[in-house]
Parts: structure tokens; C-alpha cells; sequence
């Protein structure tokens, strides 16, 4: 097949087609129009398909077809049986792809904690450049328990929801980069090292472990969780594997989405505890034990609906129609 005079000899109904699709309101003839050109459009591209399959046009005919098929069934109706198949089946196959990284990356991050901690609590000069003595105290005996009680639990729930799904989305977006999950993890940890030491070398280590126990593990959970497939993405960009560089990226970027809006949904929970067990007058025994309960939570739904889902070849990427036409591979 000439592709070029094939093209040339189609050009003017692609482009009608691509008018009407475009269009605001379309009268009867124009919708019949539509439609004819719609199947008409879909044979040239099964044609280009199996006789020359150029992946330019391919993609292009591709990417017109979908139009006119979303055109012509309108927005797809998102129903409860789709919603339960996302929750309970995508996003736990999505975080159980990305389970070991997640340990990995908990394993390095506690680590490094405990290294920023103990050298900034044994060193004079490092402990010197978290401020003047005066206002090591005051952060420590006043500033960091206010911290959980300056707003109302609503508005403060909100504020930490926010900052966190933004904190996870980066991790997630920026992680074929290589730099910006890493960065993330590494100032997360030097500032919570630095905090603890502050804390600790006041007397008050208890008290630290009460008031960021409740709400971080499963608030560092997600945080990790999104660097560690943020992280993910880059190694999928050094090696692809039998895959092209780019089908491996896309599909693993559609993949890690799907992780990090199960993350958001779970940061929700993570900022209500932040906001509202945090900061309640109950034993910290109590406060622990319920973000010990959440975080297990997390797990089970990863591990166990994860594993489930993916014995059943699911991924948590989008189907073949949401994600598009993939150009065939060697190999």
C-alpha cells in the first residue's frame, strides 16, 4: 500500500470527520454524516493496520476513530459496578506492583531517620543550626504540639490532605525524573530526624512518637508508597525491558496514577486521624493503636486485594479503549 496516496485520497473526509466531531450541535444529516464517516474512517485504519502498519498514522487514525466513537456515545457513564471494580480490584492491583518498592524505599527512609536523628542529637554544631537554644525550647515544650491544634480539625484536615496528596502526586509525576521522589523522601526525612532529635534532646522523645505515630505511619505510608513508585517509573525508563522505552512508560505511568489516587483516597484517612485523634484528649496507647489499625488496613487492602486482582490479570492499567492504540513490537 502507497501510504502517502492513500492518505492524500482520504485527507478530505478525515477532516470532515474531524469537523463534525469538533462541532457544538449537529443537525440529523450531519449526525448520519457522522456516523458514515465514523465506520468509514474505522476500515482505513484496520486497512493501514494490516497492510502497512505505519505507526504515525496508525496513531493518528487512532486518535480520530476514539473521537468519533466518544462523539457518537457520548461521556460513558461511570457506574457503581465500575466504581467497586476501581476501588477493589485497579488500585490494589496498582499498589501490589509497586509493594517491593515501597518496602525498599521504608527500609532506606527509617534508616536515614534514625541517622539524621542521632548524629544531629550528638552534634553540638548540627543541633546549633536548628536556631538558638531559646527557640529549641519553645519549639519543643510549645510550637510542635500547637502545631496540631492552630485550626479547626475540619479546615486542618483539609490543609494536610492537600499538601500531602500534592506531595504524593510529585513523587508520582516527577518520577521519571529520577530526582524529584528522591528529594522529596530525602528532605521528609532530614526534617523528621532533625524534629525528633530537637525533641528528644528536651526530654520529650515520648511525646513526639505520641503526637506523629497516630497519623504518620499511615501518612508516611502513602508518602513512601508514592516515592517508591515514582522511583518505579525511572527504573522502567533505564530498562524497559522487551518493551519500547516509551509503551513501557506509558504503561506504567497509567499504572502508577491509578496507585496514586488509591494513595489520595487513603491520605483522606490519614488527615482526619492528623486532625481529629491527634490532638483528642485520649491515652496515646489509644491514638497509636489507631494508626497502627489504619495503616494495617492499607496493607491488607495492597496485599490481599492486590494479589487477588492480578492472579486475575488485572494491572490497574486502563482498558484498550481508554488507553488507546498501542503500535505493534518486535521481539
Amino acid at each position: 500500500m502507497d501510504l502517502d496516496a492513500f492518505a492524500a485520497a482520504h485527507r478530505d473526509q478525515w477532516d470532515r470527520l474531524d469537523r463534525l466531531v469538533s462541532s457544538r450541535r449537529l443537525t440529523g444529516a450531519q449526525a448520519d454524516e457522522l456516523v458514515m464517516l465514523y465506520r468509514m474512517c474505522a476500515r482505513h485504519l484496520s486497512q493501514v493496520r494490516s497492510a502497512a502498519p505505519d505507526p504515525q498514522l496508525v496513531a493518528e487514525l487512532s486518535v480520530r476513530v476514539t473521537a468519533a466513537r466518544e462523539r457518537l456515545a457520548g461521556t460513558r457513564e461511570v457506574t457503581l459496578s465500575t466504581a467497586r471494580s476501581f476501588v477493589l480490584q485497579a488500585v490494589p492491583a496498582a499498589l501490589y506492583r509497586v509493594r517491593w518498592w515501597t518496602l525498599g524505599v521504608t527500609v532506606a527512609e527509617v534508616a536515614l531517620v534514625l541517622v539524621v536523628g542521632v548524629w544531629t542529637l550528638r552534634s553540638p554544631e548540627a543541633m546549633s543550626l536548628l536556631g538558638t537554644p531559646s527557640q529549641r525550647h519553645a519549639y519543643a515544650h510549645e510550637a510542635f504540639e500547637a502545631y496540631y491544634t492552630a485550626y479547626a480539625p475540619v479546615e486542618f484536615a483539609a490543609q494536610v490532605w492537600t499538601s500531602n496528596a500534592r506531595l504524593a502526586a510529585v513523587c508520582v509525576a516527577g518520577g521519571v525524573t529520577g530526582v524529584l521522589p528522591a528529594l522529596v523522601l530525602w528532605v521528609n526525612a532530614v526534617a523528621l530526624g532533625q524534629a525528633g532529635a530537637v525533641m528528644a534532646d528536651h526530654g520529650l522523645l515520648g511525646q513526639f512518637l505520641a503526637l506523629v505515630l497516630p497519623h504518620g505511619l499511615l501518612e508516611l505510608t502513602c508518602v513512601l508508597t508514592a516515592g517508591g513508585a515514582g522511583l518505579r517509573l525511572f527504573w522502567t525508563l533505564l530498562v524497559p525491558g522487551r518493551r519500547s522505552r516509551a509503551n513501557a512508560l506509558a504503561v506504567e505511568g497509567r499504572v502508577l496514577v491509578t496507585a496514586a489516587v488509591g494513595l489520595t483516597m487513603a491520605l483522606v484517612v490519614a488527615g482526619l486521624i492528623e486532625a481529629f485523634v491527634t490532638p483528642a484528649p485520649i491515652p496515646w496507647v489509644l491514638k497509636i493503636a489507631v494508626g497502627l489499625g489504619a495503616v494495617a488496613l492499607l496493607w491488607v487492602y495492597t496485599v490481599v486485594l492486590g494479589r487477588r486482582a492480578v492472579k486475575a490479570d488485572i494491572t490497574g492499567d486502563l482498558g484498550p479503549q481508554e488507553a488507546g492504540y498501542s503500535a505493534p513490537e518486535a521481539g
